[in-house]
């Protein structure tokens, strides 16, 4: 592997580590896109699996008491049954195709939420909502590492505070990687090669979730909002951007 791809990699390990510490989720977002300019998808996906599990870890004891477990268990149902049948799709999705659907889902979505300025407390289909998301994440999850977009986008709309949105990314994304990350490694796309990767990459990963779970604590519930919609906006031209050069 040349010299400018290692770059790379640590880069993308080091941004992904301090938005997950930031905001709970997003090691994936910020990772991926940069990963798959230098990785086939099938050695991308479980690395960043590992590297998100690593980072959220790191930072669960500052936040567990504040992780409101009523909100998430529906997720996380949810989560468990979407990962295996994501984790099957893996070796016949398409990563252009894939990344250019999800880049423009990131895209607008966001940005339209983040328009709308006044607060919203969105109800409808209570827990069966919310555990259909879950399911729905957990798909996405077990295809490419990416169970927090979907859930992230539906906190954003439920009216719930930065701590007990924060409890629903991290726990949720934990509990669906960690899932996810089982099942790879039984059917056997967590290798060696993947493994050598994650030693490289871990300690950029830790570094970057340190700076970011402390940047965290200087937020207020509208800032942390909106930080979270810029990075899956952000998210979204990554891969868009990515999907447009690869075709």
């Amino acid at each position: 592997m040349t010299t400018s791809a290692l770059v790379l990699l640590f880069s993308g390990a080091l941004a992904g580590g301090f938005v997950s510490g930031l905001a709970g989720f997003g090691t994936a977002l910020m990772a991926l896109g940069i990963w798959l300019y230098v990785l086939p998808p099938t050695t991308a996906v479980p690395l960043v699996v590992i590297c998100s599990i690593v980072a959220q870890t790191s930072t669960l004891p500052s936040f567990w008491r504040s992780f409101d477990l009523a909100l998430v268990w529906p997720f996380v149902i949810g989560g468990l049954a979407g990962v295996p049948l994501g984790t099957l799709m893996i070796a016949h999705a398409d990563p252009h195709s894939f990344k250019l659907f999800f880049g423009i889902l990131l895209l607008v979505f966001p940005a339209a939420l983040y328009l709308y300025r006044n607060p919203i407390a969105f109800s409808f289909g209570g827990r069966a909502a919310d555990a259909a998301v879950g399911f729905a994440g957990g798909i996405l999850g077990g295809l490419a590492g990416l169970s927090g977009p979907l859930p992230t986008l539906w906190a954003s709309v439920r009216g719930w505070g930065k701590d007990e949105r924060r409890g629903i990314f991290q726990t949720y994304n934990w509990t669906v990687l960690a899932t996810a990350l089982c099942l790879q490694a039984g059917v056997g796309i967590v290798t060696g090669e993947v493994l050598r990767l994650a030693l490289f990459v871990l300690p950029a990963t830790l570094s970057g979730a340190w700076l970011g779970a402390r940047t965290y604590r200087a937020l207020s519930d509208r800032n942390f909002r909106d930080v979270v919609l810029g990075l899956l906006f952000l998210s979204g031209v990554v891969l868009v951007w990515s999907s447009l050069g690869l075709s």
